[in-house]
């Protein structure tokens, strides 16, 4: 590598994808430097994915309690300490960040604990005023909460904040349909909140089956969960106690002690300096090509900002094709079909390839397979939540192009049944294999 630069690589955001990209290139014999403001892991690890499931364990336990008298166990009257929950998986999130930074130390990549700003094609300013000079710069700054522009929003939290809360409310109102908006409506319910979903349209979780998300609805609304669709956010007003009341486009006002907006997430580009280097921005995230790259030649994207999947395995993937084709000489590209996908509500959902709707759409005649089933063990628990598997078959060839389930471990069955989509298995083949009983699982190898 060149010597004319302090470093080969400088990595803007320690998430999923710049920690990756980092490692990977670092092993290819780059000097690497990454720059992140907060701490390193990113969204996924500090305050997504990683917190967020452990949070829904905590939640399930309300339910797996309750179930377990039916199955013979003394179960006294259970009390939540949110407090004690909280502290712990702040304490995973932090171990986690450590071996993080761990694997950058033990790959000799130079880290700055502070912001870093893009001065031009192979300049990067850190916040203490040092210009570092760089062949090559990866923007991996991912995306950040959307806030609703309506007075009084600054009364609400978002995904950021609700790992830290002091005290757990006793009423919730979440904005947003979408996976996140779901999963902790899910997760406050099982905390004992009485919470209310407010959508600004009249469907929850676009691009799902439709058949899956009813039933979410469904289930959802006998678990008591309330819903207010077509009812985008008028204002928020602090009363004197200290609670808030909410205005919306339909229905009367919600008092409520906590707001939470899940109305998605935007890529974190502002006050990069990426207009300095001419970097192109479209739709408000950095445009790139298939290999990451911008339009300035020493410069690459990758994960959430450049809003093509933001899913933190698909960030991981395009950073080490990233470092691959830059440092390893060996151009690689991401296949983005057929990626698996989970929402973690309650019950949760797993989903790939094409959902009825567009296999009609793409493939004209479809063969569809459901099987509408009551787990085992609710059976005995004495609940009458129902599960849902759905196969969507190419009619003329056979071929499995969809699989979506919502059901208790949907994401991990998913997992593997996606390898069969992916692989482009027929139903035949699904139907040539044995059922593994007694399992939900065997379901899919059971649809006639």
């Amino acid at each position: 590598m060149s010597d004319d630069y302090d470093f080969d690589l400088f990595v803007i955001g320690a998430g999923s994808g710049g920690v990756r990209a980092s490692r990977v290139a670092a092993g290819h014999g780059a000097r690497v430097a990454v720059a992140e403001e907060y701490k390193v892991g990113g969204t996924c690890v500090i305050r997504g994915c990683v917190p967020k499931k452990l949070l829904v364990y905590g939640a399930h336990f309300a339910e797996d309690l309750k179930d377990a008298r039916r199955f013979g166990w003394d179960v006294p009257d259970t009390k939540f300490d949110w407090p004690t929950l909280r502290d712990n998986v702040i304490g995973e999130v932090t171990r986690l960040e450590g071996l993080y930074q761990q694997t950058l130390d033990n790959n000799k990549v130079t880290t700055f604990h502070e912001r870093a700003t893009i001065e031009g094609p192979h300049e990067v300013r850190l916040a203490s005023g040092k210009i570092v000079t760089t062949k090559y710069i990866l923007v991996a700054t991912g995306a950040w909460p959307a806030i609703p522009d309506a007075p009084g929003a600054e009364y609400g939290i978002t995904s950021n904040e609700v790992f830290h809360l002091e005290t757990m409310p006793k009423r919730v109102v979440i904005f947003g349909g979408g996976y996140i908006a779901n999963e902790f409506a899910g997760i406050f319910h099982e905390f004992a909140c009485d919470v209310t979903l407010v959508l600004r349209g009249d469907q929850m979780l676009r691009g799902y089956d439709e058949q899956i998300r009813d039933r979410l609805l469904q289930i959802s609304l006998a678990k008591g969960i309330q819903f207010r669709f077509n009812a985008p956010l008028e204002k928020i007003e602090k009363q004197e106690d200290g609670s808030l009341k909410v205005f919306t486009g339909a229905g009367d006002p919600i008092e409520t002690d906590l707001v939470l907006f899940a109305t998605g997430r935007n890529p974190k580009i502002d006050g990069l300096g990426l207009e300095k280097a001419g970097v192109e921005i479209e739709k408000g995230a950095i445009k790139v090509d298939e290999y990451s790259r911008t339009n300035v030649e020493s410069i690459y994207a990758v994960g959430d900002v450049t809003d093509r999947v933001q899913l933190t395995p698909v960030a991981i993937r395009e950073g080490h094709a990233f470092a691959d084709t830059v440092f390893g000489n060996n151009p690689r590209t991401i296949d983005y079909s057929c990626i698996p996908s989970a929402v973690f509500s309650n019950p949760p959902i797993g989903a790939v390839g094409m959902t009825e709707g567009e296999a009609r759409n793409k493939l004209g005649t479809v063969q569809i397979y459901t099987s509408d089933f009551r787990p085992m063990k609710f059976t005995l628990a004495g609940r009458n939540e129902r599960s849902l598997y759905k196969l969507i078959c190419n009619a003329e060839t056979g071929q499995v192009v969809g699989i979506h389930m919502i059901s208790p471990d949907a994401p991990e069955i998913l997992q593997a049944a996606a390898i069969a989509v992916k692989a482009g298995l027929t139903k035949a083949d699904f139907d040539a294999t044995v059922a593994l009983h007694p399992s939900m699982a065997e379901e899919l190898v059971l649809m006639r």
